[in-house]
């Protein structure tokens, strides 16, 4: 099941996707929190509505905004998940961790799929993109082991991980602000559901600048499983219901290619992931200076 948050005459809709039409369930849920929220019984009452005579329109994709709009926590994300791509950190004297290296982005980066993102000249000189595979919990959770961690997945989107590397540098080695500006998480298009992904330890994924293949790679590489991405941020805090939770990026990031490749604008960025879909955002110049 793929499901879409969509701007329909200036609001916002919810609907489910498929063969390139859209069925909207608004009715029936406000938002697409309210749909993880509600568990089993939220994916029973839409199979109930896909089985009946429903209207379906085309899929506009140009109208679809973040699947989660607006978000209740800070985005978790996994750095130095696939090895190659630890081998182009900024410090070698860092020895490869024993567990996941985890840090935030704030709720202020998400971003809708096919949306522009700004570039903050003032803030940055060295943009940079990460093709990430996002997971959304579907349930409450505390010290989840691995085994039962699936048990907590509802669903994946595409990721963006736009980050600014000469500030992620300069703040004594701490991420946050190199990773939390406005508009710098593109997500999407949309949720698709765990049981839509046959293996999602074998998905290909990659991602494309202006056309051009930049990154590619497979997340049966990644040296954390989400398995066990769940279940270490799960020692730490409890999970909720429509956290969003980023699993790394492969290597080929663009500060690190010869020459570097940063973003600028007018540029086009693509992430995509084999059986979820593909995000494709322009860098715009920021009306905010």
């Amino acid at each position: 099941m793929k499901i879409i948050s969509y701007l329909n005459d200036n609001h916002i809709s919810i609907g489910i996707v498929q063969d390139e039409t859209v069925i909207d369930v608004s009715d029936k849920f406000p938002d697409v929190l309210s749909i993880i929220k509600a568990g089993r019984n939220g994916i029973d009452e839409i199979n109930s509505v896909l089985s009946s005579n429903v209207e379906r329109k085309p899929l506009k994709r140009e109208h679809l905004i973040p699947p989660i709009p607006k978000l209740e926590r800070n985005i978790m994300c996994v750095g130095w998940n696939y090895l190659e791509h630890f081998n182009e950190r900024f410090r070698q004297d860092i020895h490869l961790p024993t567990k996941p290296t985890v840090f935030t982005k704030a709720t202020g980066t998400i971003a809708g799929p096919y949306e522009g993102i700004p570039l903050q000249e003032n803030f940055t000189e060295k943009l940079d993109y990460e093709a990430e595979l996002a997971v959304v919990i579907g349930r409450k959770g505390k010290n989840i082991s691995e085994e039962e961690a699936s048990d907590y997945i509802f669903g994946y989107m595409c990721a963006n991980d736009l980050s600014a590397r000469d500030v992620q540098q300069s703040h004594g080695g701490q991420w946050f602000m190199g990773k939390s500006m406005d508009k710098s998480c593109p997500v999407g298009p949309w949720i698709v559901t765990k049981d839509e992904i046959t293996d999602v330890q074998n998905l290909d994924i990659y991602c494309k600048v202006n056309g051009k293949t930049v990154q590619s790679s497979n997340t049966s590489l990644m040296i954390f499983p989400i398995n066990r991405i769940i279940a270490e941020i799960s020692k730490a805090m409890t999970i909720f219901p429509g956290d969003i939770i980023l699993t790394g990026t492969p290597s080929g990031i663009g500060s690190k290619r010869n020459p570097p490749m940063l973003l600028k604008k007018e540029d086009v960025v693509e992430v995509h992931i084999s059986q979820i879909g593909g995000i494709k955002n322009r860098i715009i110049a920021d009306d905010v200076q």
